[in-house]
């Protein structure tokens, strides 16, 4: 009997991945011309060891070329001590031949299996190797009959009466029809928002057609009768996907429907409606994320459903150890913090101060954006399903307030060394497993040494809390000012406490360039103090870049012109021209793809998050239409929807619950139906990472080499860096959301 040792979480080897170079695939091919590849990532251990791991007990390392485990004794079964590596594709009815070459410091037998990672643990081999102090080559061939994405090679070590050393080297598994990156197909080449189009607004589809000259294309309402029609204009060569694009314009058609499709020759697209308001559903869903990912209080099926409903996490009821009394990682402090509350921030259940801090910044600035254009919806309270509904505050600041009071604890406490500096992050000691809900997390939880990034984020969005705030609770306004004024102060005392590169347990958020972080700190506190003193240091412009969670100076400029009353005229005027011209170099990426993107990467390849690049470019485009009015600059926000919304490289919605090809695998620990039926799926609103072409995990080196860059992404709850969610790029959507249900 073979039983494999369950994968812990995907992200166990996500900082080892993100350094590691997209994989290199031999290519065997038979007398006959058929293909045969390589199946096993890192199999020559030249350098590091990721994507393979190994048991707790059984620790590993990379020795003069080899992966060397030191196996314990006194096991009892042969699965109690693993090596092993996931995510390994497979077809069914083809041969996979296995060779490894392998050595013990004791006369042993080991196992090697060849099978699926979860049940039913389908087998394609499971052979025995005994293994002496000589390295020795092993080979065997085993048939699949089963196909997928996530099998599971295991060295299974245990069992044996003493400890010893094993090591492998020169692991290949062989096999197969399909190439590595192979075999794909993106259904109809129409490609159109598989959710909605405004009846008021934009419509326009993309086509992947290899003709010059432009091509005939109709659209058909539910019954299937023609309501227009026209030809397409060609687009040609789109860079980023490969593709040779085409572009149909319906947007004449104003007819509220559902059912509407776009045919081309015998292609069909995806069904989509065209709605009066398309976004409405979209803006709250998108916002209702932060509910269903709140740390530290039940998420009640009375909000979101039996399947979403779970109880709080981190309370410090066990088997959880945090987050009510959590003490730094060894070494770093002698006290330890009440820091329960705030959201999970990605697929794991860190919480993180810098991204934690934009995404609150951003639902906050959405509500400065609704009460300064008139949006009443985004001033609604009762807006959302969450606890405080019905409390005469609007719920945006509700949702956003829950992570600011979590932001708040992570600030060192008076008489402390480093008083006034945030704590970059919280999290676990390890990567927790996949899946696991909040409450079942037995490990240790640690605060990590404050940083001057951090620091400056807490001043940002704490600043930006006491002006909004004043109007609804003068005590909370006054402490998020009393929290933002020290943490000035201290960054001011502390310019370079950075957060490491790299550590396990959580994402390291690391950032040594913090010129931008102090610009933000300082626009948000002369916006809300108008003490002239901070204005000097808001010194930063926004650039083609953008911003990100490291990249923080554009939001400088950004809350000069959501705020024109509070800035000197001339700062207003030079932002706002900067503020122009970016939103116009946004427009004219967009124009210049096949695929209506704003986000055109200098480099040539998407970054991971490559999405919320896509909304934040957005949000810069809708800015530019507040400033200006201008209808080009709504219609390319609506059009980055439509990409978001499936007319992508890939035909699929990267936002859940929204397109017929909508994502539901996303990276999670607890919307993990992919890998246990009883768990749910993500709900509606999940903005997915979307395509990387960087391929820094293992699902999406083993699916996805050779990708354009548009084409490097996989709905499959392995591959982090693709499919991830993240509460900075869920603020993003949920900020682009209404603004184009507001516009409407």
């Amino acid at each position: 009997m073979s039983v494999p040792l369950r994968l812990p979480a995907a992200c166990l080897v996500l900082v080892l991945a993100a350094a590691t170079a997209a994989p290199t695939y031999a290519s065997d091919a038979d007398a006959d011309g058929t293909g045969s590849y390589e199946r096993v990532l890192n199999g020559s251990f030249d350098s590091v060891k990721t994507p393979w791991w190994s048991s707790g007990n059984t620790p590993s390392r990379i020795e003069a070329g080899r992966l060397c485990a030191q196996v314990p004794g006194g096991t009892v079964n042969v699965w109690d001590s693993v090596i092993a590596q996931n995510d390994i594709p497979l077809e069914a009815g083809q041969p996979y031949t296995l060779r490894f070459t392998a050595s013990a410091t004791r006369d042993v037998t080991v196992r090697s299996a060849m099978q699926l990672a979860s049940a039913p643990y389908t087998t394609t081999l499971n052979k025995p190797a005994a293994l002496t102090a000589t390295a020795k080559t092993f080979q065997f061939t085993g048939t699949s009959t089963a196909a997928t994405r996530h099998a599971q090679l295991a060295f299974q070590a245990g069992g044996a009466s003493e400890p010893y050393t094993l090591c492998l080297d020169d692991v290949s598994l062989n096999g197969g029809a399909i190439p590595p990156g192979g075999g794909r197909t993106f259904g109809s080449p129409v490609r159109a928002n598989q959710h909605g189009y405004p009846v008021s607004g934009t419509k326009r589809a993309s086509i992947v057609d290899p003709s010059d000259t432009p091509v005939v294309w109709e659209l058909r309402d539910a019954d299937g009768e023609v309501v227009r029609h026209g030809r397409t204009e060609v687009h040609g060569d789109d860079a980023m996907s490969g593709d040779h694009v085409h572009i149909a314009d319906f947007s004449n058609l104003r007819r509220a429907g559902s059912g509407y499709t776009l045919h081309v020759g015998d292609a069909v697209s995806q069904p989509f409606d065209i709605l009066k308001n398309p976004y409405d559903t979209l803006r709250r869903d998108a916002l209702a994320y932060f509910y269903h990912n709140r740390s530290g209080i039940p998420v009640e099926a009375r909000y979101v459903g039996d399947a979403h409903a779970r109880p709080a996490g981190h309370l410090g009821i066990a088997p959880n150890k945090g987050d009510t009394s959590v003490p730094c990682l060894p070494g770093t402090c002698d006290y330890s913090l009440d820091v329960r509350g705030g959201w999970y921030d990605a697929g794991d259940q860190g919480k993180y101060v810098v991204n934690g801090a934009l995404a609150a910044w951003q639902l906050i600035d959405l509500y400065e954006r609704s009460l300064r254009q008139g949006d009443s919806e985004g001033l609604r309270d009762g807006l959302l399903r969450i606890p405080e509904q019905a409390n005469s505050i609007p719920d945006v600041l509700d949702e956003a307030r829950w992570q600011m009071e979590f932001l708040l604890r992570m600030q060192v406490p008076s008489g402390e060394p480093l008083a006034g500096m945030a704590h970059h992050k919280i999290h676990d000691a390890a990567w927790t497993p996949h899946p696991t809900l909040p409450h079942l997390d037995p490990q240790s939880r640690y605060l990590h040494p404050p940083s001057t990034a951090a620091t400056l984020n807490l001043a940002a969005a704490g600043a930006q809390c006491a002006r909004v705030w004043a109007r609804w609770d003068r005590a909370f306004a006054a402490e998020c000012l009393t929290a933002a004024k020290a943490a000035w102060k201290a960054a001011a005392e502390h310019p370079d406490l950075y957060a490491p590169a790299g550590g396990v347990g959580g994402g390291p958020y690391d950032d040594t360039h913090t010129a931008d972080e102090i610009s933000w700190a300082a626009a948000e506190l002369y916006a809300t103090t108008q003490d002239r003193s901070y204005l000097r240091y808001a010194d930063t412009k926004i650039t083609a870049a953008g911003f990100s969670w490291k990249d923080t100076g554009a939001l400088a400029d950004l809350t000069a012109v959501r705020l024109p009353d509070r800035f000197p005229k001339d700062h207003v005027r030079d932002a706002r021209k900067r503020v122009l011209a970016v939103a116009d170099g946004y427009l004219h990426d967009q124009r210049n793809q096949g695929y209506a993107n704003p986000s055109l990467p200098a480099d040539g390849g998407y970054a991971w998050g490559s999405t919320s690049s896509t909304t934040n470019n957005a949000m810069v485009m809708a800015t530019a239409y507040d400033l200006t009015h201008r209808p080009a600059y709504r219609d390319a926000v609506l059009e980055s929807m439509d990409y978001l919304l499936g007319r992508n490289a890939v035909n699929q919605s990267y936002i859940s619950g929204y397109g017929e090809l909508a994502a539901h695998n996303q990276h999670h620990r607890h919307w993990a139906h992919q890998l246990d039926a009883k768990l749910p799926s993500p709900p509606p609103g999940s903005l997915a990472g979307g395509p990387n072409s960087k391929l820094q995990d293992p699902v999406a080196q083993q699916n996805l080499p050779g990708c354009p860059p548009a084409k490097c992404y996989i709905d499959d709850i392995g591959s982090y860096s693709t499919n991830e969610v993240a509460v900075n790029w869920n603020s993003s959507l949920a900020w682009v959301a209404a603004f184009a249900d507001s516009g409407r």
